[in-house]
């Protein structure tokens, strides 16, 4: 176990605060870094891609359990910092920048690594999206987020969200730990929670029709009060009777709402839309 870093007094040190605007909430309970850290399943032939490794609290327990972890952080103040706690490990590779403007194959070779992230809700979703339309993919990926946002991703057909459809096309998500907010420095307002996606050999929706199933899923939740038809109609441009024909040639009734439809029927729905603008061109 390591010695619990003194996180206020080192960001003193070098003149900064964290940034509420970027979610800057450091785990500093050493317990729970060793959880995240046993619950990634990293062992020493293990290459992890941490993204926001913040000042290196979790990258210690990543580099002394793993065989390389290569660190992503945003903010570039904290750089000096995360190279400071890390320098003992010679198998920590720092990278500054944003994850989404950089391409995976270059901070991982193989396929197979593991993801650890700590990161802010409003990204969890189209980090997802990048990791996992982009090569070399992950086998796993372990997420500390806000513990509401952790159930909303977990939920089932019924209740379902786009979050929650945007990472159960990729993978089987299930919360490992539950994390209080006073184990964090500073303390957010609410409890968080360690996410586990294992990932599918392959997506629930084929890659091909992704740019189509996320067009049609983002127009039915963008009204998720109003049913189906009604959703559809305005964004794909076709009248309330189209839309029906459309959704009842694939068993879903046209007055249900987006929350109740399961990945399978958007699959069917996605290939129906396809072939309708085949036959309507």
């Amino acid at each position: 176990m390591f010695k619990p870093l003194a996180i206020a007094s080192l960001m003193s040190d070098y003149g900064i605060k964290p940034k509420k605007g970027l979610g800057q909430n450091f785990l500093i309970d050493e317990n729970y870094l060793a959880k995240i850290t046993e619950i990634a399943g990293v062992d020493k032939h293990t290459d992890i891609l941490e993204i926001g490794a913040g000042i290196g609290n979790l990258t210690r327990h990543l580099a002394d359990a793993g065989r390389q972890v290569t660190a992503v952080e945003l903010d570039k103040q904290l750089i000096p910092i995360l190279k400071k706690i890390t320098r003992e490990f010679d198998n920590v590779h720092i990278v500054e920048g944003d994850i989404l403007e950089i391409p995976v194959s270059e901070l991982v070779t193989s396929s197979g690594y593991v993801v650890a992230a700590n990161i802010p809700y409003y990204i969890t979703s189209v980090l997802i999206r990048y990791l996992l339309e982009n090569d070399p993919k992950p086998r796993a990926i372990v997420l500390t987020i806000q513990r509401e946002v952790a159930q909303r991703v977990c939920a089932k057909a019924g209740d379902l969200s786009l979050l929650a459809l945007s990472v159960q096309v990729y993978g089987s998500p299930k919360i490992a730990a539950r994390i209080p907010a006073g184990a964090f420095y500073p303390a957010p307002k609410v409890d968080s929670a360690v996410l586990v996606i294992d990932l599918y050999d392959q997506p629930l929706i084929a890659a091909d029709l992704h740019d189509t199933f996320f067009m049609l899923a983002k127009a039915a939740f963008s009204q998720k009060r109003k049913m189906m038809h009604n959703a559809l109609a305005g964004a794909l441009g076709l009248n309330k009777e189209e839309v029906d024909e459309l959704l009842s040639s694939v068993d879903i009734d046209p007055q249900r709402r987006a929350q109740t439809i399961s990945i399978e029927e958007w699959d069917r729905l996605i290939k129906a839309y396809q072939a309708f603008l085949v036959r309507n061109k």
